[in-house]
């Protein structure tokens, strides 16, 4: 089906923008917050944004005490409140703003929700703090449960929805459902956002005041994060700042918006301007990560038996939003994040070390058979081999590491090859497999063997199959187990030659670790001299070196490339986390990266990454990868997956294994993911 939005608006792939706002605060003045709060919300709407959250108690200001008795002032915020409801008509934004509300002989901390020019619902907080500073219970009654069967109340002479158990959703934006709670909320055990988040609502507000002490806007932010992680949701938070009462406490203004736990955005603290926190939030990805937990489906039937929620539909609209607003990855399996970075490398590199060391130990064999090329993945290998038999206390010698040099092998790769292995202290060996080869070729009267220059796949084959051939049969001889050097990206593609070449082996640490991050991989082993210093020269020439097969010999002085035939890895690697990690359509994988790499200039790149590896791509390169990376992994290359050796995962998203992530039938048409990328990506150009 084509989309109704066009495809470089962020609203067709599914995000909604979200704003936090921080307001200037007027202490117990109604009208000029709500003049402060119409200000923001004609900004957001400046900025595309769908949703404005406002802090707790903002048109009022939240310290102010027995003020809150005060008719005169209750009057005059339910006045600003309708003053700004009217303002959203214009603007198109939903807004949520706090208010404190009458309703009989009860006073309520709420979140009033407007849009179009009405208010949509209202939201009393649940848990009412009567606590250290705060002595909330001395001037509000508690929502929730004591108002499950109030279905409206009267604001401006209009029947409003009131209650705890009330989900906003748009019905022109699917996925586009949230939820609110109010401060305390989300400090209990059982918040609030936990059953709305069961009952459909992917996007959490928090209306909070929280005044700041040393150390709190941390435990605000880990308790933002965990909610978020926790729901599978976004989780937006904005807390009071400049101009709320210090009489006794202090105030930051913190503002954050999380999403599956990680945080997308926050604001600089202790400002004393309004200002805005904007970012997309991606509900389509939310509503998928959902569908794929069972556990979420499980617990929601669980905990909402006998508990309803009433929604509150609303239409979002369409307005112009421009380029994506969210942190964004260009190396999904790389954090661009230097500590991150660091953890990430230390946790997959020992991963892969414990994986081995663990197989070596189970099947008794303390021996090793590996082939070294001098490219990336042979080399990580040989490292994790390292690394695990220091571990094990075995002797570096037992690692039986072979160069086998074939019609295209280069002198530079050979003496890589030879480099490292030397440096290792393996035992290292030659196996030339020319001969062999020569011999196969000849019996099976391939025009090689009349000299002509055929170099087709046969021709690669027969040389990547002697290679594993020879590999198993020293493996036997020696009584050693062949390790695997195949890397996550190689499998998605099928770039490996399927039962008697480098598909197989005894157990392949690579399997689960992408070509981008093993690049990582290897420079931070060389940093740290893991596996000792004198390698550090060598890895290093190893990075620089052309990915290249070395099967098919130089054409014109041009090298065999790997990247020349499958693609650059960085795109395949992106176009694989998020079809797999996510299960997103074609046109939604396009549409990000496009974003992530139409600009080598904007945005973060991993600590390490050389000048010349900072490159961008136009949408009509990235389009044709991502079909002949479609094709590649849902089409013709399956059959190698599912009898692929076993390896360890080492990153979320990161499995192939048909005992683990990915389960697919081998003989699957690439078809409906082609036509949907045909559909609704264009040809290519830019915005």
């Amino acid at each position: 089906m084509a989309q109704t939005h066009p495809f470089f608006s962020p609203a067709s792939h599914g995000f909604v923008r979200v704003a936090a706002a921080t307001p200037v605060v007027h202490i117990a003045d109604p009208k000029a917050n709500a003049a402060e709060h119409v200000a923001l919300i004609e900004q957001a709407a400046a900025r595309g944004c769908d949703l404005i959250v406002f802090p707790e108690l903002s048109l009022s200001g939240y310290a102010l005490d027995d003020l809150l008795m005060q008719d005169a002032l209750l009057d005059a915020a339910e006045a600003a409140l309708l003053w700004v409801a009217e303002a959203t008509a214009a603007a198109g934004v939903v807004a949520v703003v706090g208010v404190p509300l009458r309703l009989g002989e009860a006073l309520y901390n709420t979140a009033a929700v407007m849009q179009g020019g009405i208010i949509l619902g209202v939201v009393p907080k649940t848990y009412l703090p009567n606590y250290r500073e705060y002595y909330e219970k001395r001037w509000f009654q508690p929502g929730g449960d004591l108002l499950a069967d109030l279905e409206s109340f009267e604001l401006g002479g209009e029947a409003v929805p009131f209650g705890g158990d009330l989900l906003f959703e748009a019905e022109d934006r699917p996925g586009f459902v949230f939820g609110v709670e109010i401060c305390e909320d989300y400090w209990a055990p059982m918040p609030p956002s936990i059953r709305q988040s069961l009952a459909g609502a992917r996007i959490l507000l928090n209306l909070s005041a929280s005044n700041v002490l040393v150390g709190k806007s941390r435990n605000r932010a880990m308790l933002c994060s965990a909610q978020s992680a926790r729901t599978m949701s976004a989780y937006v938070f904005s807390a009071s700042g400049w101009g709320e009462s210090t009489t006794d406490l202090a105030w930051d203004g913190q503002s954050t918006i999380h999403e599956l736990g990680a945080l997308l955005a926050d604001n600089e603290r202790f400002s004393m301007e309004n200002h805005l926190t904007v970012v997309d939030v991606d509900v389509a990805m939310l509503g998928a990560e959902r569908r794929r937990t069972g556990t979420f489906g499980d617990c929601a039937r669980r905990e909402l038996e006998g508990h309803e929620f009433q929604t509150v539909m609303f239409e979002a609209g369409e307005r112009d939003q421009g380029a994506l607003i969210r942190p964004l990855d260009r190396f999904p399996f790389v954090p661009d994040d230097p500590e991150r970075l660091d953890q990430d490398c230390y946790e997959a590199f020992n991963i892969q070390v414990q994986g081995l060391m663990r197989r070596l130990e189970a099947t008794g064999l303390e021996k090793v058979v590996i082939g070294v090329s001098g490219g990336l993945d042979s080399t990580q290998a040989l490292l994790v081999a390292c690394r695990a038999f220091d571990r094990l206390e075995l002797p570096r010698s037992n690692i039986l590491a072979y160069t086998m040099p074939g019609f295209a092998t280069s002198d530079g790769t050979k003496s890589n090859a030879w480099a490292l292995m030397t440096a290792l202290g393996v035992s290292a060996a030659e196996v030339d497999i020319r001969p062999t080869a020569e011999l196969m070729l000849k019996e099976m009267d391939h025009p090689v063997s009349r000299g002509e220059a055929v170099h087709d796949i046969t021709f690669e084959n027969v040389q990547a199959g002697l290679r594993t051939d020879y590999l198993f049969r020293l493996a036997n001889q020696n009584g050693g187990l062949v390790i695997g050097t195949g890397d996550l990206s190689e499998l998605a593609l099928g770039w490996a030659t399927y039962g008697v070449g480098d598909q197989m082996s005894h157990y392949n640490v690579n399997a689960g670790v992408a070509k981008t991050l093993i690049r990582h991989l290897i420079r931070w082993v060389a940093e740290r001299e893991d596996v000792g210093g004198q390698a550090a020269p060598t890895l290093q020439a190893i990075l620089k070196t052309e990915i290249t097969p070395e099967l098919v010999p130089p054409r014109d002085g041009q090298v065999q490339s790997t990247e020349a035939t499958v693609g650059p890895y960085p795109l395949n690697d992106f176009f694989l986390f998020h079809i797999t990690r996510f299960g997103m359509a074609p046109s939604k994988v396009a549409y990000l990266a496009y974003a992530a790499w139409k600009d080598r200039t904007k945005g973060e790149w991993p600590s390490g990454t050389p000048e010349d590896e900072k490159v961008e791509y136009d949408l009509a390169t990235i389009r044709h990868w991502l079909r002949k990376f479609l094709i590649r992994f849902f089409q013709t290359s399956q059959f190698k997956r599912s009898a692929m050796p076993n390896g360890p995962k080492v990153v979320t998203g990161g499995s192939l294994s048909p005992r683990g992530d990915w389960r697919a039938p081998s003989d699957a048409t690439a078809q409906v993911w082609l036509d949907e990328l045909d559909a609704n990506v264009p040809d290519g150009g830019q915005i």
